[in-house]
């Protein structure tokens, strides 16, 4: 069955990673995929346009529309989000991908980072949410998804990187308040995070190749992410939902098809605490 056929999702980012891998697992459905970003040349280090993922999601049976769009500014989201829903009848999913990482500890956090940070993870959660209410109130089974993490306040996690932890955090606490908000409407809004290092360009560059060997695919945060927009939007929301947990309740035992090296030692990502033994066996 395909279950997203025909669905509008609506995404900040996309371009590469883990919100080009969900659009790529709801594109597969035949899904309406509208991708909200700024990168429309390729980066030195970073690879995929939104030209180039909008040919990825249509090649596996998609329908793409790729926007320049800055979600930080009000105008241009808007603009966006109306041209989705006028190209496409409507706005059933919306996907809040965008977020910007930078790892240091205050001393060493330039404000125009942490302006960045809070810039496109908190008020881009916010505005882009914002902007696709009205539409989601129309729309088929309707979902907000917020690729941020539990809120864990072991201060470690503050300790370490307090500007992004707290860019982070404030993605989470927009998803969690708007499940409170809109459940009145039908509409869910959860989070969702890995519960492991994900093999991404953002691991690779920001954090450091060393850790690819201890984590897995972006297709199980994808995987995850399908699972979730499936389930009854009026039942299934106000969660903080780790991939690996989501795909356990769906029946899925076998997690070494996501190892990036099966006998590597799984490693944590960030807000998810050290696991036991018996999980890294997993």
């Amino acid at each position: 069955m395909s279950f997203f056929k025909d669905k509008t999702i609506i995404m900040s980012g996309g371009s590469r990673g883990v919100g080009l891998e969900i659009a790529k697992a709801l594109g597969k459905d035949g899904a309406n995929i509208a991708i909200l970003a700024k990168t429309t040349e390729p980066h030195p280090t970073l690879p995929g346009t939104i030209y180039t993922a909008a040919e990825e999601i249509e090649s596996v049976g998609g329908n793409a529309l790729p926007i320049v769009c800055d979600i930080r500014f009000e105008e241009q989201v808007e603009s966006a989000v109306n041209e989705a829903a006028e190209k496409f009848g409507g706005i059933d999913i919306c996907v809040n991908n965008a977020s910007a990482i930078h790892l240091t500890d205050t001393v060493n956090t330039p404000m125009k980072r942490y302006d960045l940070m809070h810039g496109i993870n908190v008020r881009g959660t916010f505005l882009l949410s914002q902007k696709t209410i009205p539409h989601l109130k129309n729309g088929d089974n309707p979902h907000i998804l917020t690729l941020s993490p539990p809120l864990n306040f072991d201060r470690k996690w503050f300790g370490m990187t307090l500007a992004y932890t707290t860019a982070k955090y404030g993605m989470t606490l927009i998803a969690h308040g708007l499940a409170e908000e809109l459940g009145k409407f039908g509409i869910a809004s959860n989070c969702l995070w890995p519960r492991t290092s994900l093999d991404t360009a953002a691991v690779r560059n920001v954090i450091g190749a060393e850790l690819v060997k201890g984590s897995r695919k972006p297709s199980i945060y994808a995987d995850a992410a399908y699972a979730v927009l499936k389930r009854d939007s009026s039942s299934c929301t106000g969660n903080f939902f780790l991939d690996q947990d989501v795909l356990e309740e769906e029946g899925i035992t076998d997690f070494d098809q996501y190892a990036v090296d099966p006998d590597a030692t799984l490693v944590s990502d960030f807000f998810v605490d050290d696991n036991p033994e018996d999980w890294l066996q997993a």
